[in-house]
């Protein structure tokens, strides 16, 4: 049994500002109205409104203004949002609302006169509040991690914008956020950064963070010059298995874990330890903030302000195979859902127990329309879809890499630990097929045959799969102990992935990108800069990691346990 050295709680370590628990934070907000009779205290989605909401009572202002009470009706709004929301279960199309259309014009221009007139101290709170902000007002922001918001979801316990949707199922919930509440915070929220104040950390519930301005900032300028880590966070899944509670040290009396979102920014955490406590924020923040230094001006002219790079694992070992699945084209996910780019992937086998495979592509000379048949039949309950009549069942081995473009026909089979590397969108999968099995919450997971059939490449047959997708591996440049190989993506995709193996001191650049890469071979692993522009970073075992592109040359060389040992890393970029 090897040790655990797998770091679940990364994070960048800075001195500064802090301070913990609702009475400190009282007695400093206190303070804030000897000079300012104003406290806007501004949300992102997902807060647990009636906690921070009842803290602020609790200083007596003269005045406290919800911002719930200033926006349109409910149903309005319902309505205002219908086209984005769509009838479907699972996808809607991007927003095109700013945060000002949910708010009545009369109510705000009431709680304006208000609060000119108001004697004694003042608190605006909720989503939007910093729009009745002025100069002599101190500026809060209480922000949210998107993971920490989903298991809100999942628990019914918060409200969307201007919506009380806590009754609905978890699906239309995360729909609503997705396509339409997160993009309109985000778009709002990066407008503020250098208003605020304040930032709290509401993400434990009753055991509240603050930090200043100044600390804030000095986290994202600290994280965005060096290589670092955001929070992965783990989830059970239907299909789930056993690997990653041994190696990353997870709790063995869960059932299963089967995702672990390791590079995922939009939803990730990202932790600053100040002064050895740690304060979580969302990780889309640096994003948000750093778009150049971090993803490089080349990634930021194509992307804007969106991470381009997905890492993630599917543990299959114990478990059972995901459902097959199809990915939509770019041209087909642009005019059905608002998205500029698909979600391309591919698999990289991490690990690999006896008896694992991948099922990809077609095999060549099936008849589309019986199996297009066959799967409609199987949705309905009337048979058992016979997958390997149809699709190529491949063994997998340990650092296999098989490539999936959008439109591929794909599913990873039991015991295998993949490593996904795909671009960012995250719900666009078309489910085909699921075993017959039940989702956690005890029914079927949607099914999306006839979106399905719309996109898969009736061309990526047996053949195709062979010369285009499965373990293209070609050595690109060699050194003292080192060698270098291109491993894909397929011309298709935008990524580019090379596999680095390592015995000494290996150096890498950026090229103008941002870097993803993982530890797949080897307990651990340095990062350092030639010119010592950060400290070294240590990584560890199937740990994935950010180099951002403004950190230009950097090198990699086992450490550790590791020393003269090969260690191998897998690295993702933007091709230009």
């Amino acid at each position: 049994m090897r040790k655990v050295n797998y770091d679940r709680f990364p994070s960048t370590k800075i001195s500064g500002t802090i301070f913990q628990g609702w009475d400190d934070i009282h007695v400093l907000l206190a303070e804030c109205f000897e000079t300012k009779m104003v406290l806007v205290v501004d949300f992102y989605t997902g807060v647990n409104e009636e906690e921070v909401m009842n803290e602020l009572e609790l200083l007596s202002p003269t005045l406290l203004i919800n911002t719930r009470d200033l926006m349109k009706p409910e149903e309005e709004i319902k309505v205002m949002t219908e086209r984005f929301m769509t009838d479907d279960i699972l996808f809607g199309y991007v927003t095109n609302l700013t945060l000002s259309d949910y708010f009545d014009v009369e109510k705000l221009e009431t709680a304006r006169k208000q609060m000119a007139t108001a004697a004694g101290k003042v608190i605006v709170a909720g989503a939007g509040a910093a729009m009745l902000a002025s100069a002599d007002a101190t500026l809060v922001y209480v922000d949210m991690a998107r993971w920490e918001i989903q298991q809100r979801f999942r628990a019914h316990k918060v409200k969307a914008l201007g919506v009380d949707n806590r009754a609905d199922a978890v699906s239309l919930q995360y729909k609503r956020g997705y396509f339409n509440d997160w993009r309109i915070l985000d778009k709002y929220k990066e407008g503020l950064f250098h208003q605020v104040d304040f930032w709290l950390d509401t993400h434990i519930a009753d055991k509240p963070k603050l930090i200043d301005k100044e600390t804030f900032f000095k986290g994202i300028e600290e994280t965005v010059k060096t290589p670092f880590r955001v929070v992965p966070f783990f989830d059970p899944a239907p299909w789930g298995g056993q690997w990653m509670k041994e190696v990353c040290g997870l709790n063995p009396e869960k059932e299963n874990y089967g995702w672990c979102f390791d590079c995922v920014p939009e939803e990730n955490s990202l932790y600053l330890e100040v002064n050895g406590i740690r304060f979580e924020l969302p990780s889309v923040d640096l994003v948000l903030l750093k778009s150049k230094e971090l993803l490089g001006e080349p990634v930021e002219a194509r992307f804007g302000k969106d991470f381009p790079i997905r890492f993630d694992f599917l543990d299959t070992v114990g478990g059972g195979n995901l459902s097959l699945q199809v990915h939509p084209t770019t041209q087909f996910i642009r005019e059905n859902f608002g998205m500029y780019y698909t979600q391309d992937e591919s698999y990289y086998l991490l690990d690999a127990k006896e008896g694992a495979s991948v099922y990809l592509g077609l095999k060549t000379g099936i008849n589309k329309c019986e199996m297009i048949h066959d799967l409609r039949e199987a949705q309905k309950g009337k048979l058992i879809f016979d997958a390997e009549k149809y699709v190529n069942k491949l063994p997998a081995q340990k650092h296999d890499h098989y490539l999936i473009p959008g439109g591929t026909i794909h599913c990873s089979g039991s015991e295998a630990l993949v490593l996904e590397i795909s671009s960012t969108p995250n719900l666009f999968t078309f489910k085909l097929w699921d075993w017959q099995r039940l989702g956690l919450d005890g029914q079927p997971r949607p099914i999306n045959v006839e979106r399905g059939k719309c996109v898969i490449d009736w061309q990526r047959d047996t053949e195709y799969v062979n010369e285009h997708l499965v373990n293209h591996f070609t050595q690109v440049a060699d050194g003292d102990g080192w060698r270098e190989e291109c491993t894909g993506l397929h011309p298709n995709e935008f990524i580019e992935t090379r596999r680095h193996w390592f015995s000494k001191s290996v150096t890498h650049h950026t090229g103008g990108s941002v870097n993803v890469l993982n530890l797949v071979e080897g307990e651990e692993a340095i990062i350092e800069s030639p010119t010592n522009a950060f400290k070294p970073f240590v990584v560890h075992y199937a740990e994935t990691f950010i180099i951002p592109a403004g950190v230009g040359e950097y090198t990699i060389a086992p450490y550790g346990k590791s020393l003269g040992m090969e260690c191998g890393t897998i690295k993702a970029y933007v091709r230009f």
